[in-house]
């Protein structure tokens, strides 16, 4: 199970972390809200455990943000602030649970446990973008008439694009998300990668569609003009 940990204090950060780590979840970590919510919008994640009180953007405009494009993975906000307002303020936009600094691990383990039970609002059935359209559930490809046969590395990174598509999706993320953060994967790696891809979705004559933003990351969008 894939988490999303949204905490800008990093000794806390760090503690989370590891206690998820050893409870065999894969981890996630933003130190800030705008980095929380790029990733959160990424998709992917099974449960996002979100501080309200961040750099940024708040837990509460993240929730509110996520909610209002229908995306439904669980959240379990936590926050050092404990009044009823608070609490409602949290529930009323989304959340799924609310736990008070300090609590217990195995308290928040079983939160996570519970929430995660829940599970998302499914994903679309298909996704398309530009003519070029993946199926999740059968993991069919195609650009118009066009089958595409592509490996599993490669389905991961173009399902991760067009799950953002129009957005940059960084190097980091890409990295973190299809080889779970393997520090052995080195940053060229992930463009040799990229431009196998390319060589499967865009023949001769086709708009480009996977934008480099150098320095940064890659975007699935339409080539300008």
């Amino acid at each position: 199970m894939r988490i999303l940990v949204v905490e800008d204090e990093r000794r806390m950060a760090e503690v989370l972390r590891q206690a998820l780590v050893e409870e065999d979840y894969l981890v996630t970590v933003a130190m800030d809200g705008r980095e929380g919510l790029s990733l959160a919008q990424t998709g992917g994640f099974d449960v996002i455990i979100l501080d309200v009180m961040l750099p940024g953007l708040s837990g509460f405009e993240i929730a509110r943000q996520l909610r209002s494009r229908r995306d439904q993975t669980p959240i379990l906000m936590l926050t050092a602030r404990d009044s009823t307002k608070d609490l409602v303020e949290g529930l009323d936009i989304g959340a799924d649970d609310y736990l008070t600094k300090p609590f217990s691990f195995e308290v928040l383990l079983a939160r996570v446990r519970a929430v995660s039970r829940r599970g998302p609002i499914p994903q679309p059935v298909c996704l398309e973008v530009a003519g070029l359209t993946m199926n999740p559930a059968t993991r069919e490809v195609h650009r118009g008439s066009r089958s595409i046969e592509l490996t599993r590395t490669q389905y991961a990174i173009l399902e991760l694009l067009m799950r953002s598509a129009g957005r940059v999706v960084t190097r980091d993320t890409l990295i973190e998300r299809v080889w779970g953060g393997d520090t052995d994967i080195a940053s060229n790696t992930l463009d040799a990668f990229i431009r196998l891809l390319r060589t499967r979705i865009e023949e001769p004559g086709q708009a480009r569609l996977i934008q480099t933003v150098r320095g940064v990351g890659y975007s699935l969008k339409p080539e300008a003009g």
